[in-house]
């Protein structure tokens, strides 16, 4: 669930941290998402929020006093192209978009090893290689030859990877 800790400026420089953690899915936009920090911190005329902490935010979407309005763009994707999007921007590019993830993303495995070997098999790389003359090729040595060019991203026991 992507959420953020909504204090104030004020609140914190007199030591109060008073504040909330807001369910970003609960608003339908960036608009309603500030009006709920209004009503949070209706104690104070004219509050400056402070965005003192957040979790499963895609990296740089986020800052202690600025929102991004993608953001709600992301909060749109699926799950799939959530995680895509935020291991991208975590690993690869920090101001990615979903369509440049989407162009990178090559697959993941388990190994690189077991990535490499499924990609040769994938893309037709070994249509012309007799089946007695595979077990002679070094996925691991071929893996690595692949990350020249292409990024492997170890998240949750699997590799991500994407081309640069």
């Amino acid at each position: 669930m992507p959420a953020i800790y909504v204090g104030t400026y004020a609140k914190y420089i007199s030591g109060n941290l008073y504040g909330a953690w807001l369910n970003l899915e609960d608003y339908a936009s960036k608009e309603e998402f500030l009006e709920a920090c209004r009503e949070l911190h209706n104690d104070e005329n004219d509050p400056e929020f402070m965005f003192q902490d957040w979790e499963n935010v895609p990296s740089g979407m986020v800052s202690e006093s600025h929102i991004d309005d993608e953001l709600w763009e992301w909060l749109e994707l699926d799950g799939d192209d959530r995680k895509l999007l935020a291991i991208y921007r975590e690993h690869v590019d920090a101001n990615g978009t979903i369509e440049q993830a989407r162009d990178a993303f090559l697959g993941r495995a388990e190994s690189k090893a077991e990535f490499a070997e499924q990609y040769y098999e994938d893309t037709g790389m070994l249509d012309g290689c007799p089946e007695h003359l595979r077990h002679y090729i070094s996925w691991h040595a071929v893996a690595r030859d692949m990350e020249y060019d292409w990024d492997f991203v170890y998240v949750d026991g699997e590799y991500w990877v994407f081309s640069r």
